[in-house]
């Protein structure tokens, strides 16, 4: 070791033998201080990892006064206060006086009532009344919120997850049998004031549409699109396509006239076998 006072090196005694330093008592300031650092650092570790300080991390937040707010990318929180439209199963937890009930067959006219014969199960929305917090997910799908002020959205309809009662909403079966291979076989109209939250896998892209300049997406990966725009089923099909070796693109959907489309990267396709 040197000496901290006259730095003569290779010092091994107790004192310095040129200045008569006390050597052994500036190394165990040092090595005192060093095993502090050390100790600090490991307290920090336990501390970052603590059951406390995940509760800390993972806690409800209580942020905002509107009625859907985002706990995290894949989790809605409903300040509920009234009622609320949500998609069947969708509540993961919730706090407060909540009812949860299953829409009548004929609670919306015969109209509907037909459609939904005719499109399934997944169409299915629970009426949500009372007054606390709900917590909804979708298969960890995730979560956007759009706030509608008299506007309309068409919304594929496995990918709603909750809107406010004063939403209008009906079941769209779209012509020329584009709706065979929009990913949900329908679409659900949503119309009025009042705020939507709708589910994709990972995170979506919005992709504008201006008059003249029509846009083409797959059907499977289309989740939504703006109430302006005319929706077709654009074909790919040729001699290739008959023989099986077509590029695997045959259908999509053509987007018309000004507006935008909502998509996601991921092709989701339902198995509607059991319906």
């Amino acid at each position: 070791m040197y000496c901290p006072n006259c730095g003569t090196d290779s010092v091994n005694a107790k004192f310095c033998p040129n200045c008569g330093e006390n050597v052994s008592t500036e190394l165990n300031s040092f090595e005192n201080e060093v095993q502090s650092q050390i100790s600090c650092q490991n307290q920090e570790i336990k501390s970052k990892y603590s059951v406390n300080e995940f509760v800390r991390n993972t806690m409800q937040k209580d942020a905002g006064d509107e009625t859907f707010e985002l706990e995290n990318n894949y989790l809605l929180d409903v300040k509920l206060n009234g009622r609320v439209w949500a998609k069947k199963g969708a509540m993961i937890a919730y706090t407060g006086d909540v009812n949860f009930k299953r829409e009548g067959s004929l609670e919306h006219g015969l109209g509907k009532f037909v459609k939904k014969a005719v499109t399934g199960e997944a169409t299915t929305m629970m009426k949500v009344d009372g007054h606390g917090h709900v917590y909804m997910a979708d298969n960890g799908k995730n979560v956007t919120i759009l706030n509608l002020q008299n506007e309309r959205i068409y919304v594929n309809g496995n990918d709603v997850l909750a809107f406010e009662d004063g939403i209008e909403w009906d079941i769209k079966i779209m012509s020329h049998g584009s709706s065979m291979m929009s990913g949900g076989l329908f679409n659900i109209k949503l119309e009025g004031t009042g705020m939507v939250a709708i589910t994709t896998h990972y995170t979506p892209m919005t992709l504008e549409v201006k008059p003249g300049q029509p846009v083409m997406t797959d059907p499977n990966a289309t989740v939504a699109w703006s109430g302006g725009l005319s929706p077709s089923l654009k074909t790919n099909i040729d001699f290739k396509t008959l023989i099986g070796k077509d590029s695997g693109e045959t259908y999509q959907m053509k987007f018309e006239g000004e507006g935008f489309v909502i998509l996601q990267p991921y092709e989701e396709v339902y198995d509607f076998s059991s319906n």
